[in-house]
């Protein structure tokens, strides 16, 4: 692990499960830690876990709710107002939905919370990210997006919703938007990585509610701990090994080739100027 003393830390999905982990973990290292939480009970009791983890570092939680494109706004210009340096961004938030929801933004909420979350908060740091030598940007993706099958007409699945499929889609997205990311970057210093934590037994899915739910909830008796899932966000986000490294897929701390799909560059265009359009950015 490099030196991470001072260094500023903002993560989403922190207050439980592998995001609780690498927060307490880069704690420790001395870094400071800014969260993202919606839950305020979980979010005091994170902060106090960092507090304990990392003390004398003056960490800070922010509320949002990361399913929403005013909220992802809302939060991200708080962070970059607050925070003159953000060394790493590692947007962690997501779920899966066993029906489908729609947003007041009208976008089907696992795009919104696992995809649109991810593009929107990094635009909204991207001043501070690049005003930060050697900062870099973690997006937990998953093997999942082996069963996604992008369809950039009916990205928020209003012609077929199954939810683990859809799930898929938005890890799909996930490795998609870190390769143009790191394509579009290139050149300003910042690095951008995602990465499969493997199959781990956290809160993930325990209110998907149906059938998932309970096959999900016998399947955790064979899990990863969140200990051993969260090693390789640690490792990009802190590892000497991975500096300069951009647009690229780990597992076990190890690069990986996603598939075919998770590779396709025109898709990865596509997927930005549809997100930028969906978002009212000009990016």
């Amino acid at each position: 692990m490099a030196e991470m003393q001072g260094k500023v830390v903002v993560i989403t999905g922190a207050t439980s499960g592998i995001g609780l982990v690498a927060a307490e973990k880069l704690a420790r290292s001395g870094a400071r830690l800014v969260f993202i939480a919606r839950d305020r009970s979980r979010g005091e009791a994170t902060l106090a876990r960092l507090r304990e983890a990392g003390p004398g570092a003056a960490h800070a939680v922010h509320y949002a709710d990361l399913s929403t494109i005013a909220e992802m706004k809302r939060v991200a210009a708080e962070i970059a107002a607050s925070e003159p340096r953000v060394d790493v961004l590692i947007n962690n938030a997501g779920a899966l939905f066993s029906s489908r929801q729609v947003t007041s933004d009208g976008l089907e909420k696992t795009f919104a919370l696992n995809h649109m979350s991810y593009f929107v908060v990094t635009l909204g740091l991207a001043q501070r990210l690049q005003a930060t030598p050697g900062a870099r940007v973690v997006n937990t993706s998953s093997h999942a997006h082996r069963r996604g099958r992008l369809d950039l007409d009916d990205l928020q699945s209003e012609k077929n919703y199954r939810g683990f499929p859809v799930y898929g889609v938005s890890k799909l997205c996930n490795i998609l938007f870190t390769r143009e990311l790191a394509r579009r970057w290139d050149g300003t210093g910042v690095t951008a990585n995602s990465l499969h934590p493997g199959f781990v037994s956290t809160r993930f899915g325990d209110q998907s509610g149906g059938w998932f739910q309970r096959l999900i909830g016998a399947a955790k008796l064979f899990a990863i701990s969140p200990e051993k899932g969260a090693e390789t966000i640690v490792y990009l986000a802190a590892s000497k090994e991975v500096e300069g490294v951009s647009g690229k897929y780990f597992y076990q701390c190890r690069e990986v080739s996603p598939t075919r799909a998770g590779q396709d560059d025109d898709a990865a265009r596509r997927l930005w100027a549809e997100s930028a359009r969906l978002a009212g950015i000009d990016a």
